[in-house]
């Protein structure tokens, strides 16, 4: 217990912050010994019961287990720097790569309102990360959300799919970065990748380029957030300029013939894409984990995301529309969609302008996402449920080059071997997963307050969250069979209806934000929450396969070390506050 104790202090810290012992990795009483662990594992269900009950408070939050990383993050970002991180952040692979394939493959000309069915849904998560961000501006971001609202165990859960979200997101936009590359230098993307037959098919490509260019990246974001910072909005600046240049030079090719065809899929077109093209819009949550570096979180946050999601929204609408004018949606070359519309309508030197622009949307994506993963990783580290080494900051350059160095060289691997088809949907699953809890979440903070809400009350909460969750699951499984009968439709949609309606009659609110709050609560939380699970909905069956492995990975991971590593540092933050009362703590703390 000492050794815990003594990890949370600030001489811990500084004795522990360059070096590479067991203590950085397992410091926790539970790993002393084999003696210790054997007891640990003896006690797992005990100490599940306490983690899934346990909720942590926002002080503690804010302030001990912000502690553990030794140094403050500097504040030293505005809201300017917030909606450029946020464009940076999210302007990048998907409009320029996935556009193409999912207009010729799936939704046709009508991939334009797959991007406003997308956007809305990401503008609904975006609302809801910025009551938490403002609330508790700390590194974890839907983390330390998840952890406050939900639970130690749902949060680690979240927590393994946050990060997945982000090494895969991070490898997609590397081969894309491969990609508009070799279109830059008049080549094919495989002509810079590496055949490996003896791998299989989706994974015999291996991409050089990919991992060198994360490597950049990495060098960047460790050196200085407010460096990356001018660094991003001077290239997103650029990035907009070229986007300018596309969505004018193209229209100046516009043939509204190649919208006749407007809808050839149907609508399970429009919605299987929208599903697929919600990959691009992810990053904007990376926005919410610089809230610790923030000067002003109150404003600044609300301003930077969702102007910055305004703008994005916009703009990949008026994009799509642009490239299904230039050329019939079957034409659109799936890889470099925008490249080969300009070379087919006699614009040939325009392809190289494009490139040069895609490759920088995607420099600073992979470089906001680098800042973002990283804090996300250090924050979980805090609490123990990885280990305490990636938690620390640097003294001098006030970045958590550790947990960065980690997530890109995993990164890095899986760019190098994987193709863009799998990680697009991986990612998609991942991050909708995590955006519909955080829905949840929000709603559980509006209506419950331990100590304030009734055991009534608290009933009639989970039975409407329950009855919401399986209304919207139960309409993305109907959609999914690909039945055409409407009367299901009525009764689930009925359903998910009359539950928000009851939620917001039945059950008081127990608080109210005290700086910035998402609007018409309960509606647009549990609007989140239906279509994040309906677009799940849309995904195909084999990434359900891989999500649901990397799941069971997770769960085995807590089973034998998050768990009682966690459990440990709870134990031991209790202790080191025996002069106050537990709930001042976590509620449901570790028990002595």
């Amino acid at each position: 217990m000492g050794t815990v104790g003594d990890a949370a202090s600030d001489g811990g810290a500084k004795r522990r912050g360059c070096s590479c012992t067991k203590e950085d990795f397992l410091p926790e009483e539970s790993f002393q010994n084999w003696g210790t662990y054997r007891r640990a594992m003896r006690e797992t269900f005990p100490r599940l019961w306490d983690r899934v009950t346990s909720r942590s408070l926002e002080q503690l939050e804010l302030t001990e287990v912000k502690a553990r990383s030794g140094h403050e993050m500097k504040k030293n970002l505005t809201w300017w720097d917030l909606i450029w991180f946020g464009i940076g952040a999210v302007i990048g692979a998907g409009i320029f790569v996935l556009t193409g394939l999912e207009a010729q493959t799936a939704a046709g000309p009508a991939v334009v309102i797959s991007y406003v069915v997308s956007g809305i849904s990401a503008m609904l998560s975006v609302f809801c990360y910025t009551e938490f961000a403002v609330e508790i501006p700390v590194a974890g971001g839907s983390f330390a959300y998840l952890r406050v609202e939900l639970g130690d165990f749902a949060a680690f859960i979240a927590a393994g799919n946050i990060l997945l979200e982000y090494v895969i997101g991070g490898a997609a936009v590397a081969r894309s970065w491969t990609s508009y590359f070799a279109t830059l230098l008049n080549h094919r993307p495989n002509d810079f990748r590496i055949h490996a037959p003896a791998l299989a098919e989706e994974y015999n490509r291996l991409d050089p380029i990919a991992v060198v260019v994360v490597a950049v990246i990495c060098v960047i974001a460790v050196v200085s957030t407010k460096g990356t910072s001018r660094f991003n909005y001077i290239a997103s600046i650029l990035h907009l300029l070229v986007i300018m240049f596309i969505i004018v030079a193209g229209l100046t090719k516009a043939d509204t013939k190649n919208l006749s065809d407007f809808t050839p899929f149907g609508a399970r077109g429009i919605f299987d894409a929208s599903a697929v093209l919600f990959f691009a819009y992810i990053g904007f949550d990376a926005v919410s984990t610089m809230a610790e570096e923030t000067k002003n979180p109150g404003r600044d946050i609300p301003i930077g995301l969702v102007g910055a999601m305004s703008i994005t929204t916009v703009i990949y609408c008026v994009m799509a529309l642009t490239l299904c004018l230039m050329v019939p949606y079957k034409e659109i070359d799936p890889d470099a969609p925008f490249s080969v519309a300009f070379s087919a309508v006699g614009m040939d030197w325009a392809k190289y302008i494009v490139a040069f622009g895609a490759l920088k949307g995607m420099t600073t994506v992979l470089l906001v996402s680098a800042v973002g993963q990283a804090r996300y990783l250090t924050h979980i580290a805090r609490a123990h449920m990885v280990p305490p080494w990636l938690a620390k900051v640097h003294g001098k350059t006030g970045t958590p080059i550790n947990a960065t160095a980690v997530m890109l060289l995993a990164t890095a691997i899986i760019a190098f071997f994987t193709q863009l088809s799998i990680l697009s949907n991986l990612l998609s699953i991942s991050t909708l997963f995590i955006f519909m809890l955080v829905a949840v979440a929000l709603l559980v903070r509006r209506y419950y307050a331990a100590g304030r809400t009734t055991p009534g009350d608290r009933i009639r909460l989970a039975a409407f969250l329950l009855l919401i969750v399986a209304a919207s699951i139960a309409t993305a499984v109907y959609w999914s069979t690909e039945e055409d009968g409407w009367w299901p439709y009525v009764i689930t949609i009925s359903v998910w209806f009359l539950s928000t309606q009851g939620l917001q009659a039945m059950v008081p609110k127990a608080r109210e934000p005290t700086v910035w709050g998402v609007p018409l609560v309960p509606w647009l939380p549990s609007a989140s929450i239906a279509i994040n699970i309906f677009l799940m909905g849309s995904i195909d069956g084999k990434s359900f396969e891989r999500f649901a492995i990397w799941t069971a990975f997770l769960l085995l991971y807590y089973f034998f070390i998050g768990l009682h590593s966690s459990y440990d540092t709870a134990k031991a933050a209790a202790a080191a506050n025996t002069q106050q009362p537990l709930k001042t703590l976590e509620e449901g703390a570790a028990r002595h």
